[in-house]
């Protein structure tokens, strides 16, 4: 009877799904569509747990996942603080504004493209699990280590992209400055830099996944007793997997909402490009 419910509900949530992505495009229904989604994705995990009678260790029901989640508040946030706002934060503000210096220069400088692509695509090459070790060992267990390993890896996805970016300038754009006389510095900052938002934003909301994955992996190889990383590898340790999905539910929340605030961001800077026009 309980999977007769389940598939009713999927019928119902997929024919409000289709129902409201035929009609004119509104602010109230880009919200309800996904939370739809969600809302039904929900609903069916937990009745086929409930209904297979699937163990804790195994899969815990979304219930007891939502219980976890507000029985240990404190926890959560000391973890969202230290992996979040001091290794991935500050790896990503460390990684992609280096990543835009070196963009300028590499655009600048013929023998800095060829001397520092390929340097930063072997760093790209480099796997996390082989780095984070080795940077704990150099910066320690606090935040910083994270942070390193955090740089390591968004700073040649946002150098790719921002190279791309400042290149993306077409010789008619370029011949128009050169007619007012503009020198390499006042064509970077007219024309090359907001030519290149597009792309350096691309590069920017791949990083924010990056940068986060980055910091929680790192926290697995050594941290204090603190953070995302170390409280999935503890609590895996004990079987306590609602505790684990509660970190992963905190994750996905910190990095929907980081994802979100660059779009916002993409949207006043990038009013102009068509990707961004109404």
């Amino acid at each position: 009877m309980l999977l007769y419910l389940i598939f009713g509900f999927w019928l119902i949530a997929w024919g409000a799904n289709h129902y409201l992505s035929i009609q004119p495009s509104t602010p109230t229904r880009k919200v309800l569509i996904p939370s739809i989604f969600v809302l039904t994705i929900l609903v069916i995990w937990e009745g086929l747990v409930v209904h297979y009678n699937i163990p804790l260790v195994i899969l815990p029901a979304p219930s007891v996942i939502a219980t976890t989640f507000i029985s240990i508040p404190d926890i959560l946030w000391i973890d969202l603080v230290q992996t979040v706002f001091k290794g991935a934060l500050t790896g990503f503000a460390m990684g992609c504004g280096s990543a835009v210096l070196v963009a300028i220069f590499v655009d600048r400088f013929e023998f800095f493209k060829r001397g520092l692509l390929p340097i930063g695509n072997l760093l790209a090459a480099l796997p996390i699990v082989g780095t984070a070790p080795i940077f704990v060992m150099w910066f320690g267990f606090g935040w910083q280590s994270k942070a390193a390993v955090v740089v390591a890896m968004v700073f040649f996805p946002m150098l790719v992209n921002m190279v791309q970016g400042l290149a993306s300038i077409d010789r008619t754009q370029r011949d128009i400055m050169l007619t007012y006389h503009a020198n390499y510095w006042q064509t970077l900052i007219k024309l090359k830099i907001p030519a290149a938002m597009p792309f350096a934003f691309n590069g920017l909301k791949i990083c924010t996944t990056l940068s986060l994955i980055g910091a929680i992996v790192a926290e697995f190889f050594g941290s204090p007793t603190v953070g995302m990383g170390f409280r999935i590898s503890t609590e895996v340790g004990r079987l306590a997997f609602d505790v684990v999905w509660a970190e992963i539910v905190v994750a996905a929340i910190a990095g929907t909402l980081f994802f979100g605030i660059v779009t916002l961001i993409e949207s006043r800077v990038n009013f102009w490009h068509p990707s961004q026009r109404r």
